[in-house]
């Protein structure tokens, strides 16, 4: 069936990830006319185009799934953690069982969209020329979208492959007898350099920052195991994650600081979570991690331990698990891994430290570091990307007064309950800046968002409300709120993503909403009764 050019819904819904998905069902449900646009040609938000070798997801099953019965009682996972080919079989599965597509059009990337005030109305453009029409217009565009790519001389002259991690060719590519460099150290990276470093004759990785990365502990799923599972998902999945401080339900530590236990007790604690594998070693661990230097260092020094005992060449030890932590523990998002430190370890694979040994250029051959030129047959940026706010970069997204969000954002961002934005009504936004976005499980985060959404827009229908605008008081509370918070944190020790400081000239601020997943939905929720921090709107014959 051919895509429809134009549109005209209650609902507008950009991006088909898992919050676009949900969306969709959700609004459909209450009687919404909902429409959907994705920028790729498949469902799969991240998934539809993160296929490079080893890409998976870290955040396990049964968490990593929505909760939608219809969907989950005829769905079996292979592996705890799903590799990227699964994750689209999902989608389409997803797809196959609530026709996601029929209110919905592929290879639609928004380059446009305008409010007016007089009709309550949005208008969006797309770059292939679709027009929609709609009185909400909620993005779920997600947190990792708009690729990063830094400044380096003479990046144009290089005659190989150069490759982002996120624009991987859809054919693959072989790195069989070749020369291959990874330039990064994030989760991407670490996925990418244990893959590739299997195949390729020699395998350079290039690192500024050391990963504090956590073992997978993968492993098959039974067809059995997952039967009897099913059982329990509902509670799992709409209870426990939910009521958790992330969407991962976790069993508390016995104690909120190590320096509560002896030095015993708490290392049989540590080895417990690093034995389970996953984000348990993160998000189980003891809360004071996140405040305390001295906490920081004990679960650090745990880690350094056991990640330098599984490195034999001393050089690549030291780049890779220093003895001295290059950042406080979780101020960055640890990577998760199966053999990435016995890969690096191998003779044809080389770990470069960046701090001492800096990209001077890229050359027509490969990449000239610390004066002497190596020459690659693949060079893959795993440089990350402008998280929260880049997907936004090319949206032409306009308020009321005509300018375009992000110009509004320049000087730091402000949002109203991490989900509006002032002078862009009845605009909403999931997984994105402000929100528990980047600390959490993915889809129970967007689904706590997104029934959120959907119960305001319910309240507006039934309220006659014309539009709602966040006001410009309400967007600075709470960004003074995220600001309060995050200096009490450890985590404004650390130049990170969390923090805007992966791109130049962005604003260092906090980014995520610190205060979990059920401070953040009670925050939401007692804003609705009587609208606090907007400006309401309602119909002339209301």
């Amino acid at each position: 069936m051919a895509a429809k050019k134009e549109v005209d819904v209650d609902v507008l819904v950009v991006g088909g990830g898992f919050g676009g998905v949900y969306a969709v069902w959700r609004l459909r449900a209450e009687r919404f006319k909902v429409h959907l646009f994705e920028g790729t040609e498949r469902l799969g938000g991240v998934w539809s185009n993160n296929t490079y070798p080893g890409a998976r997801v870290d955040s396990e099953v049964p968490f990593y799934q929505l909760s939608i019965p219809e969907v989950y009682k005829t769905w079996t996972w292979t592996q705890r953690f799903p590799g990227w080919r699964e994750l689209q079989a999902y989608f389409d599965h997803i797809d196959k069982v609530l026709d996601i597509s029929k209110d919905a059009t592929y290879n639609a990337l928004v380059n446009k969209a305008t409010f007016k005030m007089e009709t309550g109305r949005w208008t969006i453009r797309t770059e292939q020329g679709h027009v929609a029409t709609c009185k909400h217009l909620l993005l779920c565009t997600g947190s990792t979208y708009k690729q990063h790519v830094p400044t380096w001389e003479g990046l144009d002259r290089y005659s190989k492959t150069l490759l982002h991690s996120s624009k991987w060719p859809k054919g693959g590519v072989d790195a069989h007898g070749k020369r291959v460099a990874v330039i990064g150290s994030g989760s991407t990276a670490l996925q990418i350099v244990q893959d590739m470093s299997k195949d390729a004759k020699e395998l350079v990785t290039l690192i500024r920052t050391p990963n504090i990365a956590l073992p997978m502990k993968q492993r098959k799923l039974s067809l059995e195991e997952q039967d009897s599972l099913k059982g329990f998902l509902d509670h799992i999945l709409k209870t426990a994650a939910r009521a958790s401080f992330g969407g991962f339900p976790y069993n508390p530590p016995p104690v909120s600081s190590p320096q509560m236990l002896s030095e015993e007790e708490t290392e049989k604690f540590l080895e417990e979570l690093y034995e389970r594998g996953g984000f348990n070693f993160t998000g189980g661990n003891f809360l004071s991690v996140l405040f305390d230097p001295k906490d920081s260092r004990i679960v650090y020094d745990f880690w350094v331990k056991k990640t330098r005992a599984r490195i034999q060449d001393p050089v690549k030890r030291d780049i890779l698990a220093p003895i001295e932590p290059p950042n406080a523990f979780m101020a960055k998002r640890a990577g998760i891994e199966q053999d990435y430190y016995e890969m690096c370890d191998k003779e044809h694979v080389q770990v470069i430290d960046l701090k001492t040994t800096p990209i001077e250029s890229f050359t027509e051959e490969g990449l000239r570091v610390g004066g002497k030129e190596i020459p690659f047959d693949i060079i893959v940026l795993a440089t990350g990307f402008d998280n929260y706010t880049g997907a936004f970069s090319t949206m032409g997204i306009e308020g009321t007064d005509g300018k375009e969000l992000l110009e509004r954002w320049k000087d730091g961002v402000k949002t109203h309950l991490g989900m509006t934005a002032p002078r862009h009504p009845n605009m909403w936004m999931v997984y994105g800046p402000q929100a528990p976005t980047a600390l959490g499980n993915g889809p129970t985060i967007v689904e706590v968002q997104v029934d959120i959404v959907v119960d305001m827009v319910k309240k507006m229908r039934e309220e006659k409300v014309k539009y709602l605008d966040a006001t410009p008081e309400a967007a600075q509370a709470w960004a003074n709120d995220l600001a309060a918070t995050s200096k009490m944190t450890l985590l404004e020790s650390t130049n990170s993503w969390y923090m805007g400081a992966n791109i130049p000239g962005k604003k260092r601020e906090m980014l995520n909403y610190l205060k979990g997943l059920v401070v953040y939905e009670k925050s939401c929720r007692d804003a609705m009764p009587d609208w606090d921090g907007f400006v309401v709107e309602r119909e002339k014959d209301a």
